[in-house]
């Protein structure tokens, strides 16, 4: 099964959620304007190695790409996975 068929955005909490019986995890981030900071990313010790990180990531890059906003990465695995794509480092927030 594809874990990000089961992703949640919790849209109340600004975060988007991946629960099961192992438990939650998630990533959280706020908004201010169009720009998409995201704080943290933490997956329970049960659910690691099941790349439930990275689809969390994936569901807020494309929300993101979606509402044409731009990501600050202060989670360093977010900044990590910026990294290692192209198509989702350009969605970085640039600093004027």
């Amino acid at each position: 099964m594809d874990p990000h068929s089961n992703i949640f955005h919790n849209t109340a909490q600004l975060r988007f959620e991946l629960t099961n019986s192992a438990g939650t995890a998630i990533l959280e981030y706020h908004l201010d304007g169009s720009i998409m900071t995201i704080h943290h990313t933490f997956v329970p010790a049960e659910l690691r190695g099941q790349h439930i990180a990275g689809c969390l990531a994936k569901a807020a890059f494309q929300l993101a790409r979606t509402e044409g906003l731009s990501i600050i990465p202060q989670c360093t695995y977010i900044a990590r996975y910026a990294e290692r794509s192209p198509e989702e480092a350009a969605l970085l927030h640039q600093h004027k």
